[in-house]
């Protein structure tokens, strides 16, 4: 049985608190499930210009805290946190705390960190793959300790925590849904393993977006991705919810032109764009019959678009939301 469909907006700015409560709540009113935020820092500079990443002028945490505080069903989320931009003890406790006061509203996202050049701008050691997916999966092991209610007695490699109970505890002693994102066999194995929410992303090896994150992308790398996420699920594959970030969502009645203009930037011809999961380029009928399609083919239910698109993606979201 396939999981129904949810759809997500995610948003890295607004000049004001009266435009970012009408954004969040005209998320809500359009039938979205989620308004997600993203964890970067740098403004920009020639850091950012390197890495080929749009500015984000909000702090993830208070604008989820904001966009709760705002809507009243929204479920509010960061895609996602990076575990080495701040302490994990003040990371669990922050998102604990918004999942109390929203009322059971926060998807807990969670990644390793990719972005080069973001690490370096503000002097933060950037560790090998490998080491930083083990920090996450400590880090996860002790926020399911904070979580429980219990006294946490924890010590790894990354986390010693002792003689304290963490409050807020979660709900039923239980983490907020657990979303984690990536694109390499490491980090999605992690993420079968642990995450109720597996966010398909670029292999982002290069440090940056670019043509080389997408060309490891396409439809053949994300069957190869999604076998990772098994790989790492077993038995429990069937209970994960896999979300995807349609970076290049153009609603149209004419793809073609659009088609090409992508492909030509990624060395992909217009064909292979058009079956690239990452994208949905066509008519509204177009974009909801791909997404079945993609549901059937790869498990991918729930899908986010940047805010952009908000209007224009809306009667996707009306045709095929919960279905």
């Amino acid at each position: 049985m396939p999981k129904p469909f949810r759809f997500a907006v995610q948003s890295f700015n607004a000049g004001s608190a009266a435009e970012w409560t009408e954004r969040a709540r005209r998320v809500e009113d359009l039938g979205y499930s989620a308004l997600h935020v993203a964890d970067h820092i740098l403004g920009p500079g020639p850091a950012l210009e390197r890495s080929h990443h749009p500015v984000q002028n909000l702090a993830a945490v208070p604008a989820m805290c904001f966009a709760a505080a705002a809507t009243s069903s929204l479920r509010i989320g960061c895609r996602v946190f990076c575990i080495d931009y701040r302490q994990p003890v003040m990371l669990i406790k922050e998102a604990l705390t918004i999942d109390l006061l929203s009322e059971g509203r926060l998807e807990l996202g969670l990644g390793a960190g990719w972005l080069a050049d973001e690490y370096a701008a503000l002097g933060i050691p950037m560790d090998s793959p490998g080491r930083r997916i083990a920090r996450l999966g400590n880090a996860i092991d002790a926020f399911r300790a904070f979580a429980s209610g219990g006294d946490i007695e924890i010590s790894n490699d990354d986390v010693t925590w002792r003689e304290f109970t963490g409050v807020p505890a979660g709900r039923d002693g239980r983490l907020p849904p657990l979303m984690i994102g990536g694109g390499a066999p490491k980090i999605l194995g992690l993420a079968g393993r642990e995450a109720d929410i597996v966010s398909l992303n670029f292999n982002n090896r290069s440090g940056q977006i670019g043509p080389d994150g997408v060309s490891l992308s396409t439809a053949e790398a994300t069957a190869q991705k999604v076998g990772w996420i098994k790989d790492g699920a077993g038995a429990r594959f069937d209970d994960l919810e896999i979300e995807i970030g349609a970076y290049f969502t153009v609603v149209t009645d004419t793809p073609d032109p659009v088609l090409a203009q992508f492909g030509g930037a990624f060395g992909l011809s217009p064909e292979e764009m058009a079956d690239h999961p990452h994208g949905l380029i066509g008519s509204v009928r177009q974009i909801v019959d791909i997404l079945q399609e993609r549901r059937d083919r790869f498990g991918i239910s729930y899908v986010t678009v940047s805010d952009p698109n908000l209007e224009a993606f809306a009667p996707v979201v009306a045709a095929l939301a919960g279905k």
